[in-house]
């Protein structure tokens, strides 16, 4: 495709996290395809992660109100015509994705292989199939590809670190430590390292006096627990609500790292450039979600020797019978351990 008349309009409704995933492959496409313009269709409140890439419109889709149900995305596709999009990339490929492009008839579309097969192959427990699959960065850039534009993810340019404001300035404070985030939840149990191991990591990182931890999480339960953490440890700060989304990934991308489950905030971190450690429970780096450009040395996983059925879950949702305590297999000096050594 020519891409000097080329505007590609992207779907991708989903979660933070995947959205996040996102973002390195569309900021290395403009940069490799300086004429290129992108319609992002997504979620209203995740805008800001694409504001800083030129040639990139955000589109907000609300899913949950005016684009809601067969009609909703009826006139979702009746507002987009005219934006006069020559091809469609799909990196969703679920049920409200197709009927979109049903409407949006017509136009050169390409569409994410999810892999679906062998992902449930990696995590049967009867011939499980324990491979490294494609990584969901990789679906995503094989979809461009689909369309035409060749380009290299090996190196990646990344943002600048922002300017934080006042008010963030005011809430953490200015300091020579190393800043580490830490954001210890995650959408289901079978991801969570247990917070009491957690709190033997953020002891340990405290005591030292040479690292300022940043507590990364939301809604109530989450910021009660955290803020507890914040009360019972020097050097800590809990961010979570007191900051607007823009405001949090501001100072994300001035993190020396974070340490996450495989969570989105991992893939908030890693696509600014910042070094990112995931601890993972029942879900695997087999399946692809290795937040972007992190080395293996950066992956902490329980002992698959105790525990050979790992991966249970692609997501996390399933656990398998007798796996319940996984993470309590990672001991949390490893884990402070590795934090000193990469970060």
């Amino acid at each position: 495709m020519d891409s000097k008349s080329s505007h590609i309009l992207v779907i991708r409704l989903s979660a933070m996290g995947d959205v996040a995933m996102v973002v390195p492959i569309i900021r290395a496409l403009v940069e490799q395809h300086r004429t290129i313009k992108i319609t992002m269709v997504s979620r209203a409140f995740l805008k800001p992660l694409f504001d800083d890439i030129p040639n990139v419109h955000f589109y907000a889709a609300d899913v949950k109100g005016t684009h809601k149900g067969l009609m909703g995305l009826y006139k979702l596709s009746k507002e987009l015509k005219p934006l006069q999009f020559n091809a469609i990339a799909d990196l969703h490929n679920v049920l409200r994705s197709k009927i979109l492009r049903f409407f949006l008839f017509g136009i050169k579309t390409a569409i994410i292989d999810k892999g679906r097969a062998e992902k449930k192959a990696l995590v049967r427990i009867e011939n499980k199939i324990f491979k490294q699959l494609k990584t969901s960065q990789q679906r995503y850039a094989d979809v461009f590809r689909k369309l035409g534009y060749e380009f290299d993810l090996t190196n990646p340019v990344f943002p600048e670190k922002s300017i934080l404001s006042e008010k963030i300035n005011d809430l953490v404070g200015l300091d020579h430590k190393k800043w580490i985030g830490i954001a210890p939840f995650a959408q289901h149990q079978g991801k969570m390292y247990p917070l009491d191991l957690i709190e033997k990591v953020i002891d340990k990182l405290s005591a030292s006096n040479n690292y300022k931890i940043m507590l990364f999480g939301g809604g109530a339960h989450e910021i009660k627990a955290l803020i507890a953490l914040e009360k019972r440890f020097e050097n800590t700060i809990s961010v979570a609500g007191k900051l607007k989304f823009k405001e949090e990934l501001a100072l994300i991308s001035n993190l020396d790292g974070m340490l996450s489950m495989d969570s989105a905030n991992g893939h908030l971190s890693a696509m600014q450039g910042v070094k990112t450690l995931t601890i993972w429970g029942v879900t695997h780096p087999f399946a692809g979600f290795v937040p972007f450009n992190q080395p293996q040395n950066h992956q902490i996983l329980p002992n698959l020797e105790q525990y050979p059925n790992l991966p249970c879950s692609i997501y996390g949702n399933k656990i398998c019978e007798g796996y319940e305590d996984v993470m309590r297999s990672i001991n949390p000096q490893m884990v402070v351990d590795k934090i000193v050594a990469i970060i």
